[in-house]
C-alpha cells in the first residue's frame, strides 16, 4: 500500500457492500451481457438491414403515391383551411395503393372463389421464376469475383438455341420438353463460357465483354428472326418465332386455374438447391469462393484460376439460359421476339445484390420482385403509375448498398469497421487542425 493513499479510502473500498457492481454502460470495464451482444449483432445483421431497406423504400414509395394522387393534390389546395382533408386523402391514396399491391401479389379477398383469391400469389411465383434463375447466375459469378452483367445476352442466346434445335421437331413431350430445356441451358452456358474463356486467355474485363456480347446476342437474334428459314415464323413478316410447341411447354403446376405457375418454378427450386450445394458444400465451390476472395492467393495455392473463370461463367450462363426457358416454355408461349428477356437480365443484377449473392437470399429476393411485378398491375388499375414500383425496387437496392445510411435513419449501432473509420477520420481532422 502506498503512503499517499488515504486510510479512509482504503477502508471504504475494502467493504464489499460498497464495491460498485458492473451493471451497465457506466462501467466501461464490464463485458456486455449475452443478450446485449446478441441484440447488437442482430441489429447489425444483413437480414435486419434488408428488411429495413424494404420498409424505407416502401415509405418513400408511399410519399410518391401521395404526391401523384389527384385527390391529395386537390385537398392540398385548401390545406390551411381544412388540413384534415389532406391527411385523409393521403391515407386513402397510400393505403389504397399498397392494398392493391397486396391484392395483386399475395391474396385477393375480393375473389369469387378460393382459386381466384390465391391466384395472385401463383402469379407472383410465376413472374419470380425467371428472375430467380437469372439472379442465381449473376450471384454465382459474384461469388467467384466476376461482375456478370451479361445475363441478357445469355438469355437471348439460350432462346435462340431452343428455337433452332427444338421448335422444329415433332417429338413426344417426355423427349421434346427436356430437349428444349437442355438446348436453352447449353446455349446460355456457351455464351457465358465465352466470357470466361476470353477473360482467362486475354485478361479482358468481364464487364466490357458482357456489355458487348449483349449487343452481339441481341442483333444476332434479331437477324435470325428477320430471316425466313431460320427463326422467323413461316408466312409472317414480323421478327418473331412461331408459338412454342405444346409438347415443349411446361405443364401447369396446379392446374389450368393458375396458368402463370408451371413446373418451371419447380425446376428453379431445384436450381437453387444445386447452386447452394455447389457454392457452399462442393470442393469446386470452395475454389470459386477462394477465387472471389483473392485470385492471387488462389493461384498461389495451386488453383487453376483460368479454368475457374470458365467454370463460373459456364454455370452463370446456363442459369441465365434456364431463365430464358422459363419465358418461352412458360410465360411467353405465343412466339418470342428479340425482347424475350423482358429486362430480366438486368433485373437479375438487382435480385442478386438484394440476395447478397447467396442462393436462398437470391431466391427470396426473386419472389419479392415477382410479387412487386404482379402487384403493379393492380396498382396501375387504380391509377397509380407503374413506375413507382420500379422506383421502390431501385430504392431497395440503393439502401442495401448503403448500410451506414440505413443505420443513421433507424439509429442502429455502427459496425466495428464504421467505428474505426470514424475514429480515423476524427484523428485526421484533429491532426489537420493542429
Amino acid at each position: 500500500m502506498s503512503e499517499s493513499t488515504p486510510t479512509h479510502e482504503v477502508e471504504h473500498s475494502a467493504r464489499p457492500e460498497d464495491t460498485p457492481r458492473a451493471v451497465g454502460p457506466l462501467f466501461g470495464d464490464a463485458p456486455p451481457t449475452r443478450s446485449a451482444v446478441f441484440l447488437r449483432e442482430l441489429m447489425r445483421g444483413s437480414a435486419v438491414t434488408t428488411i429495413l431497406a424494404i420498409v424505407l423504400a416502401m415509405l418513400v414509395g408511399g410519399v410518391l403515391i401521395a404526391l401523384t394522387d389527384k385527390d391529395v393534390q386537390a385537398a392540398a389546395g385548401y390545406f390551411f383551411s381544412r388540413p384534415g382533408d389532406t391527411f385523409v386523402a393521403i391515407w386513402k391514396s397510400v393505403s389504397g395503393g399498397y392494398e392493391a399491391l397486396f391484392r395483386g401479389a399475395v391474396f385477393n379477398p375480393k375473389g369469387n372463389d378460393f382459386a381466384a383469391q390465391i391466384r395472385p400469389i401463383t402469379n407472383s411465383l410465376g413472374f419470380a421464376a425467371p428472375l430467380i434463375a437469372a439472379g442465381l447466375g449473376v450471384a454465382l459469378a459474384f461469388r467467384a469475383g466476376m461482375f456478370n452483367i451479361g445475363a441478357r445476352g445469355q438469355m437471348l442466346i439460350g432462346a435462340m438455341f431452343a428455337g433452332l434445335f427444338a421448335f422444329n421437331l415433332d417429338l413426344p413431350m417426355w423427349i421434346h420438353l427436356p430437349l428444349t430445356l437442355l438446348a436453352g441451358i447449353v446455349g446460355g452456358a456457351l455464351w457465358g463460357g465465352l466470357v470466361g474463356l476470353l477473360k482467362a486467355k486475354t485478361g479482358a474485363h468481364e464487364v466490357i465483354l458482357t456489355i458487348m456480347l449483349n449487343y452481339v446476342a441481341f442483333y444476332l437474334l434479331l437477324w435470325m428472326l428477320r430471316t425466313p428459314g431460320l427463326l422467323q415464323a413461316a408466312g409472317s413478316n414480323q421478327p418473331q418465332t412461331r408459338p412454342t410447341p405444346a409438347s415443349a411447354q411446361f405443364p401447369d403446376l396446379l392446374g389450368p386455374q393458375f396458368p402463370n405457375l408451371d413446373w418451371g418454378f419447380v425446376i428453379v427450386i431445384a436450381a437453387t438447391v444445386f447452386v447452394w450445394w455447389l457454392i457452399e458444400r462442393s470442393s469446386l465451390g470452395l475454389r470459386l469462393r477462394a477465387l472471389g476472395e483473392n485470385p492471387h492467393a488462389a493461384r498461389a495455392a495451386g488453383m487453376s484460376v483460368d479454368r475457374l473463370y470458365i467454370y463460373a461463367m459456364l454455370f452463370a450462363g446456363g442459369l441465365a439460359g434456364l431463365a430464358a426457358m422459363n419465358q418461352i416454355q412458360g410465360n411467353v408461349t405465343t412466339g418470342f421476339g428479340a425482347t424475350i428477356d423482358a429486362g430480366i437480365g438486368f433485373d437479375a443484377i438487382t435480385v442478386a445484390l438484394l440476395g447478397r449473392s447467396r442462393a436462398w437470399g437470391t431466391f427470396a429476393a426473386g419472389i419479392l420482385f415477382g410479387a412487386l411485378k404482379a402487384g403493379s398491375f393492380s396498382m396501375q388499375a387504380q391509377g397509380i403509375p407503374v413506375d413507382i414500383v420500379l422506383v421502390v425496387q431501385s430504392l431497395i437496392v440503393l439502401f442495401i448498398a448503403a448500410p451506414p445510411l440505413l443505420r443513421a435513419v433507424f439509429f442502429l449501432p455502427k459496425t466495428d469497421a464504421e467505428k474505426a473509420a470514424a475514429a480515423r477520420a476524427k484523428a485526421a481532422k484533429k491532426a489537420v487542425a493542429a
